[in-house]
């Protein structure tokens, strides 16, 4: 059984499975490549003077990979079940099991509502700042939590946080991704 399972390969689910994978959770990654930012141009992201979506999508996918994700790439999410503490996520190739289910499936909220997450007034699923749902070790972030105002940047910030919100409950502790030249040296 896997520590987490990312739902989207978008830049919520990419971030938020660098984070657990880079921190040594085991992590899978199912990605069906739909994410919007395809079609997007960065020119407003701190610290990338300008990238083009697809171009971004490669760079966050080799980070995952290197830092050991078990991605599967086009393997689609087909139903998902909550129950004795842990997800039973299936696809057509496979059932995997997990402690963990982030959700990062863009506008589609179907899994959301398959495992019981309770709703924002807006359609959105409800989420805490960190990414939390009404469903224990359940996470939203991206899209799914969010009412049409998003962006890359604010993608990638809410799966970090979930990410970081599971790690500092695996650790007990609040836990923090911070790292200095010296360390990677």
């Amino acid at each position: 059984m896997a520590d987490v399972a990312v739902i989207g390969g978008g830049p919520a689910g990419l971030s938020a499975a660098l984070f657990t994978s880079k921190n040594g959770l085991e992590t899978i990654l199912f990605d069906t490549d739909e994410t919007w930012v395809h079609s997007a141009y960065l020119l407003n992201y701190p610290g990338v003077k300008q990238m083009s979506g697809d171009a971004f999508v490669d760079v966050a996918r080799e980070q995952v990979d290197d830092h050991g994700a078990d991605r599967h790439q086009g393997e689609e999410v087909t139903d998902i079940d909550h129950a004795n503490g842990k997800f039973a996520v299936e696809t057509a190739q496979e059932t995997y099991e997990a402690r963990y289910v982030v959700l990062a499936t863009g506008q589609s909220r179907d899994l959301a509502e398959e495992i019981g997450c309770e709703f924002a007034d807006d359609g959105t699923v409800a989420v805490n700042n960190d990414g939390r749902t009404s469903v224990d070790r359940a996470y939203a972030v991206g899209w799914i939590a969010r009412k049409d105002m998003i962006q890359v940047a604010i993608s990638v910030g809410m799966g970090a946080a979930a990410a970081l919100d599971i790690l500092s409950t695996e650790r007990g502790k609040p836990f923090h991704d911070f790292d200095t030249p010296a360390a990677i040296e």
